[in-house]
């Protein structure tokens, strides 16, 4: 009978088959919270969330919080700190349970505290005293002293606030000595440094005291531990004296466990601005040498440490002053780093633990940073990685691997001499199923398609295809196919995604890889492209849409309502957009062969006062071509906007491709359309940006040469020739000749970011309108909750909401009246700040014309950095705007007036006639 009962509540809820409203949910749920059963209590509970997640919005949360709050009766308050942190009655209940003689009260209390005073300044100001007098009172038992002193981290509202909680701090820490009061203390005082940024230095000094002096070792780790937490947030208060005593510190002490700490405190200190203060000549002073440093000292010995974690924080350490200090000759250091990582390399990649793979992620990391910051150091460092390849762990190869390709991908000049021996390597490696073996495959293939730079050999291609028959994991297959074309191997790309077409379960899934399929098809087309060949270009571009087409319609049938594929679709739409923009300048260039200008086009162009139109009709297709590109470069631009949840990669090539545009634009422009005005200041900076890929890197290397050849032509020929035809042609046929990266976003959604919004007044059905008097003005509440995926904020969170409101009429009732222009239309805007992920405004609208009006709300934000982006959503209501009674009735007055005075003019009309 129970288990009968629970199932009902359970399915009455709105969690099994059948489906309740909001407040039928909740009114089930809290049925369930005043059962007598425990059981029944605590499922209710768990419940809760997943009616949260249905029905986000105020209303209901309110309410099922104070229901809750019933269940639980004390810690709840303090949970609702960040929605009601100004509230005065929760401030004034919070105080009174401070002096309450229940124990559960005063620890729900000081919990309370604990969140308001982080929410509120007012509340901070008000309790801060309150607290000082329960510290410092001797009634006080030492386990409540505890809990009140973590509440002073909150006191940095003001500088006058912190200083006052600073100074309880240090009472504190004097006159109570025991080993848990000065680690709560100091951890406490170090929080509220860290936050108000004014004491910074001093607290870094006292825990460097207490670091050196006191004998305890729980308190040297808490100690190092705040350190580690101040050089992470703060390393430019980190002053030369302070780095100096950490390293003596570090080389005194006989404790492994208390140097690795300092040591990485030290290692996080030496890659920032710290480690060159350390090393700058002070005013007055000889500033000393790197190599005779305590710091260098103290990294030197722990190279070689048998304790594989000091080891990796000395080297670590040796790595960033050597790239740091790039103005001093460090060649003993140089070295000493190099021997260090082949040392840790070498023993790491021999033991398959977690710390040992741990250290080995450091390692590499160290190489990387080393390879780039000194680049002759590079070859040493690649040739150690590829000897150590072949004897290391599964494990240990999949993050050489990642090494080897962001190294080959900063020093392209590496990847032919690693080729060899990465692809002898994939011919040994092994054919086995297991996870790491699979990982190890894409690794190795990943590093090969950078180190390839061009077009995959067919020995190559027949070595990875040999290896990948033999694994049955289509997975895999799938992984390495998008590595390719990400690395822009289309040819390769295309005959991994042919494999897996019959591989699959799902139609939306063989449209997706069909679809990808015929992509890289058609990028494998523009490879036949040579310069001076523009009837084979034509040729070419023409068989890449016709493959672009096939792709697109079957991207389309990929899509479903839960996965939509709106990047994709847009992104391969621009593609083909911008190849037939490219054909059709070419044939605009080549129709001044076809349809030379007529006789009298000289006297035309002298009779219409513009000396361009003595070119033809070359002249008017020019400009529609320099629109085309210009409209397409705002397009790109769109999708920029758009693409929130984007990685920086994907968001560079789409900044690519509309550079391309903007650069085709302005070589119009600059050689035929307005030469004289033309300016190239604002286009020369282009070469000078860091290049993170090869294929930005081959981009760039593009923009420069057109920009250079654009710029000898300019002004020296007189428009329109076959030099300045030429000239764009190259430049179409140099951009395609850069095969296309399609970068992780076009296949991955790392971060997931969207917007839910509820307008209210709303009505029942969508397609009905909400009506309102003409003489009123309507009041919209837009309420919203932004919602996350699995990593929230991963490449940038959302700072504030921009909501636009606007209306348009859409049908017209009753007579035309004179209504000033105000009242006719509404266009605002307003910006929100979103507190726990939630938002709400309010709208005032006028409908002062008759009619049915559509309203649509959009939203779009605006990141940390201030980037607005448009991610919408779009939602739409109707209202019909309806006559006042009052108006309505003078209006019928008037014409039943006018009514006898009508008839008696027809009368008068009748005799007369």
């Amino acid at each position: 009978m129970a288990s009968n009962s629970t199932k009902s509540f359970l399915a009455d809820a709105g969690y099994g088959e059948q489906e309740l409203d909001a407040n039928s949910a909740l009114m089930e749920l809290d049925k369930g919270l005043r059962s007598g059963k425990l059981g029944e209590q605590c499922e209710a509970v768990v419940r809760f969330p997943r009616l949260f997640q249905k029905y986000p919005f105020p209303i209901l949360i309110n309410s099922a919080f104070l229901k809750l709050a019933d269940v639980f009766r004390v810690g709840m308050l303090g949970s609702l700190a960040s929605i009601i942190p100004e509230r005065k009655n929760a401030h004034h209940s919070i105080r009174q349970s401070l002096d309450s003689h229940d124990n559960v009260e005063v620890e729900a209390a000081v919990f309370a505290a604990a969140n308001f005073s982080a929410q509120s300044k007012d509340f901070a100001v008000g309790i801060c005293n309150k607290i000082s007098e329960m510290i410092q009172g001797l009634a006080t038992p030492v386990d409540l002293k505890l809990k009140l002193i973590p509440i002073l981290q909150h006191m940095h509202h003001d500088a006058i606030l912190a200083s006052s909680a600073r100074q309880l701090l240090q009472q504190l820490v004097t006159a109570y000595p025991s080993t848990r009061m000065v680690i709560v203390s100091l951890h406490t005082f170090t929080l509220l440094a860290a936050s108000s940024l004014v004491d910074t230095p001093k607290q870094i000094q006292l825990l460097l005291q207490y670091l050196k002096n006191d004998p305890r070792k729980a308190v040297k780790r808490l100690a190092i531990q705040d350190l580690k937490l101040l050089a992470n947030k703060t390393p430019h208060t980190w002053s030369r004296e302070n780095i100096q005593a950490l390293c003596e510190c570090a080389l005194q002490t006989p404790y492994d466990s208390l140097k690795l700490g300092m040591l990485s405190v030290l290692a996080t200190l030496s890659g920032t601005i710290a480690v060159k203060h350390y090393f700058s000549i002070a005013s007055g002073n000889v500033g000393s040498s790197p190599r005779s440093s305590d710091l260098v000292k103290l990294a030197q010995e722990c190279c070689y440490h048998n304790n594989r974690g000091i080891a990796a924080h000395g080297v670590r350490v040796l790595t960033n002053i050597t790239v740091s200090c790039q103005e001093k000759d460090l060649l003993a250091l140089e070295q000493d780093a190099v021997f260090g990582l082949e040392s840790l390399l070498v023993l790491c990649s021999q033991d398959d633990s977690p710390g040992a793979q741990a250290t080995l992620k450091i390692a590499l990391n160290c190489m990387v940073k080393l390879a780039k910051g000194r680049p002759h150091l590079s070859q040493s460092v690649v040739e150690t990685l590829l000897t150590q390849l072949h004897s290391a762990q599964d494990t240990a190869r999949i993050l050489m691997c990642h090494c080897l390709a962001a190294i080959a991908m900063q020093l392209p000049v590496l990847g032919d001499g690693m080729l060899g021996d990465l692809v002898e390597l994939y011919k040994v490696i092994g054919r086995s199923a297991t996870d790491k073996q699979q990982e190890l495959l894409v690794s190795l293939a990943t590093v090969i398609f950078v180190a390839s730079q061009k077009a995959l050999s067919a020995e190559v291609k027949a070595v990875i295809k040999q290896q990948l028959e033999s694994v049955s994991n289509g997975w895999t297959v799938y992984r390495i196919a998008r590595q390719a074309s990400r690395m822009g191997n289309h040819d390769m790309a295309r005959e991994l995604y042919q494999s897996l077409l019959t591989q699959v379960a799902s139609e939306h899934f063989y449209f997706w890889l069909n679809s990808l399929k015929e992509f890289s098809h058609a990028e494998q087309c523009l490879t036949g492209l040579q310069e001076e060949n523009y009837s084979s270009a034509l040729s070419c571009i023409a068989e890449s849409l016709k493959f672009y087409h096939k792709g697109i319609a079957s991207l389309t049938a990929a899509s479903t309502p839960l996965n939509p594929l709106s990047f994709q679709c847009e992104f391969v739409k621009l593609r083909i957009d911008l190849l037939q923009a490219f054909s059709q300048l070419i044939c605009t260039c080549n129709s001044l062969k076809t349809s030379p200008p007529p006789a009298i086009a000289t006297t035309i162009a002298m009779t219409l006062g513009n000396d361009l139109q003595r070119c033809g009709r070359i002249s008017n297709q020019m400009k529609l071509s320099m629109e085309e590109f210009r409209s397409l470069a705002s397009r790109y631009g769109d999708l920029y906007q758009a693409s929130f949840d984007a990685d920086s990669a994907t968001l560079r090539n789409v900044e690519l491709q509309q550079q391309s545009c903007l650069l085709i634009s302005h070589a119009i422009e600059a050689l035929i359309l307005d030469p004289e005005s033309a300016s190239f200041q604002e286009y020369g900076s282009t070469g000078a940006a860091h290049a993170d890929s090869e294929y930005e890197r081959r981009m760039m290397s593009v923009y420069n040469h057109v920009l250079e050849e654009v710029e000898s032509l300019n002004r020296k020929y007189t428009p329109v020739s076959y030099m300045h035809t030429a000239c764009l042609c190259n430049a179409i046929i140099s951009l395609l000749k850069v095969p296309l990266s399609f970068q992780r976003y076009f296949f991955q959604k790392l971060q997931s970011t969207s917007i839910k919004l509820a307008l209210s007044p709303s009505p029942r059905n969508p397609a009905e309108p909400i009506a309102v008097q003409n003489n009123q003005q309507l009041a919209l509440k837009v309420e919203g909750v932004v919602q996350h995926g699995s990593k929230p904020g991963l490449f940038r969170r959302i700072q504030s909401v921009c909501l636009n409101v606007s209306s348009t009429l859409q049908s017209k009732s009753g007579q035309d009246y004179k209504i000033p222009i105000d009242n006719m239309t509404n266009e605002m805007e307003q910006r929100v700040e979103p507190h726990n992920d939630y938002f709400s405004t309010q709208f005032l609208l006028n409908f002062a014309i008759l009619g049915t009006h559509n309203i649509t709300v959009e939203s779009s934000v605006k990141d940390a950095n201030g980037i607005v982006w448009k991610t919408g959503p779009r939602t739409t209501i109707f209202v019909k705007s309806l006559e006042d009674p009052y108006s309505q009735q003078i209006r019928l007055q008037q014409q039943q007036a006018q009514q006898p005075l009508q008839q008696q003019q027809q009368r008068n009309a009748y005799t007369r006639f």
